[in-house]
């Protein structure tokens, strides 16, 4: 059974009632829209209240260890880097398994940036399936907007990341 192409007038209609609803840009005007037929009364009267959509956020880049990312001064980066600056708290995943890793991770993290801590280290060991595994976490939405940097450890132990949290404002 061959489909018509194209719009039923019920849908017709109810597109043009809902381009009526469209709040342009600001500083854009509003395209010509035919107006929309006259549809029913509603059984209640509703209101219809328009908001102002905030600005987005763009998501931000990923951050991957060994790289200084935006935001962030270089003399700041070189104490973070070389191990000047030391971490105040860390936490060690040794034993973990992967599931509870990823948990204690996202919990250590989101504690320290409430406490306001700046520089945190995180010790996964040398196995391969945490140390693959913690850069996606540490990029995750909910994860990714406290952080400015990453790092591995001063001596290059790529067994242990340095994070450097972004302050609370």
């Amino acid at each position: 059974m061959a489909r018509a192409r194209g719009l039923t007038k019920a849908d017709q209609q109810l597109w043009a009632a809902f381009t009526q609803t469209i709040i342009p840009l600001p500083g854009k005007s509003r395209p010509y829209l035919e107006p929309a037929p006259a549809a029913p009364a509603p059984r209640e009267p509703t209101e219809v209240v328009q908001t102002a959509c905030p600005k987005a956020k763009s998501a931000p880049k990923p951050l991957h260890p060994e790289s200084q990312p935006g935001g962030i001064d270089k003399s700041t980066w070189q104490n973070f880097a070389t191990g000047k600056r030391r971490p105040e708290q860390k936490l060690d995943l040794h034993g973990h398994t992967a599931t509870r890793a990823h948990h204690a991770t996202t919990a250590f993290i989101q504690q320290s940036h409430r406490d306001g801590l700046r520089c945190i280290e995180i010790v996964t060991g040398k196995g391969e399936i945490l140390s693959r595994e913690l850069p996606h976490w540490l990029n995750a939405p909910t994860i990714r907007p406290l952080i400015l940097a990453l790092a591995h450890a001063p001596t290059k132990n790529t067994g242990a990341v340095r994070i450097l949290l972004r302050r609370t404002r």
